[in-house]
């Protein structure tokens, strides 16, 4: 795949769209058909050259390189001060503990979601509140679709081919999103990390659902977190056979009840992981564990993530409304990873 088509005759900026289709370098959505300065734009603002390399994977014999990084978010649509963080949650995406070839080829259909923290999530503008994971604004749409299109076009991730979601998911196309740390209880996610709260980072999570949890009537951490860990332990999800990360977005009326409760994360992670689980004789009867029920099986529980450690608490959402999110992790706590990475602006 190569940038701009300034040699075909083609007639104006419909044409182009139209050829790219053709060649297969959409997500189904019309592109941005890239030119020659709009692709040098994109590298100068992450401070790279073409030829460098972004990150590599291993298991496809890939190494990504800046340009057609840079070429993929011309496409997306990105502003060149997008970059940056495209670049960092591509790194994320290269690292080993990710499990790239897993996460982006399995039946399993993972969404790649791209959470980004630090002053450069305001200075971008990029949507931490109301409709948080829905349409609306531009740095979220194309940060996350500029992912996307670059597994498809630069790692071969295409439906029917490499990707092979059973199902898909609608995160596919797009799926960024800023931290609330102004509205917060707690320190922001790359803070926990060990980055400096001044340090910009994007973090990397590999999402096979998106599952919205509503307690409009709670007044205790207690009573409030009893429904998430209820949607956390459901027997059809996939975390509890693989135990995977499950990462758990608060938006503003239940981050005051936990505020108000004097919860920290640590807290929350204990508690959701000591109350959402299912015993064995639960998952053997319905197959989600292998063997018959065994003595014993009815008193024997087991959790959707092996650890407390393996629940990521986040704030995230409108101010407004009852209703928080569950990102329900892909595969098990011994392969993917969500991975958080420094933003390096040129």
């Amino acid at each position: 795949m190569s940038g701009a088509e300034g040699s075909a005759p083609l007639r104006d900026a419909r044409d182009l769209i139209e050829v790219y289709y053709e060649k297969g370098w959409t997500d189904g959505l019309p592109v941005v058909p890239p030119t020659e300065a709009s692709v040098g734009a994109m590298l100068a603002s992450a401070g790279l050259r073409g030829e460098e390399v972004v990150g590599e994977i291993p298991d496809r014999h890939v190494r990504l390189t800046a340009d057609k990084a840079a070429i993929n978010a011309v496409l997306a649509g990105c502003l060149p001060e997008y970059m940056p963080v495209v670049v960092a949650a591509l790194k994320g995406i290269c690292h080993p503990d990710y499990c790239y070839h897993g996460a982006a080829t399995s039946t399993g259909g993972a969404a790649v979601a791209v959470i980004v923290n630090g002053p450069i999530a305001a200075r971008l503008d990029i949507n931490a509140t109301d409709n948080v994971l829905g349409p609306g604004f531009r740095p979220n749409a194309t940060i996350g679709r500029a992912v996307r299109l670059t597994m498809m076009n630069a790692i071969n991730t295409r439906p029917g081919k490499l990707d092979r979601s059973t199902m898909g998911n609608p995160g596919k196309y797009s799926l960024c999103f800023a931290e609330n740390e102004g509205a917060s209880p707690w320190e922001p996610l790359h803070v926990e990390r060990g980055f400096r709260a001044e340090e910009s980072t994007a973090t990397v999570f590999a999402v096979e659902a998106l599952i919205q949890v509503y307690n409009q009537l709670s007044n205790t951490a207690e009573q409030l977190l009893l429904p998430f860990a209820d949607a956390m332990s459901n027997l059809g999800s996939m975390n509890i056979a693989a135990q995977g990360q499950v990462m758990v977005l608060f938006a503003g009326e239940h981050c005051e009840t936990l505020r108000s409760s004097g919860w920290s994360k640590r807290q929350i992670r204990d508690y959701l992981y000591g109350h959402a689980r299912r015993t064995l004789a639960d998952l053997k009867r319905v197959g989600r564990l292998a063997g018959p029920v065994e003595p014993g099986d009815a008193d024997a529980w087991r959790h959707p993530v092996k650890t407390p450690e393996d629940i990521v608490v986040l704030s995230a959402g409108g101010a407004a409304g009852a209703f928080s999110t569950l990102l329900m992790g892909w595969g098990s706590s011994s392969n993917s990873r969500s991975i958080t990475t420094p933003v390096v602006e040129g």
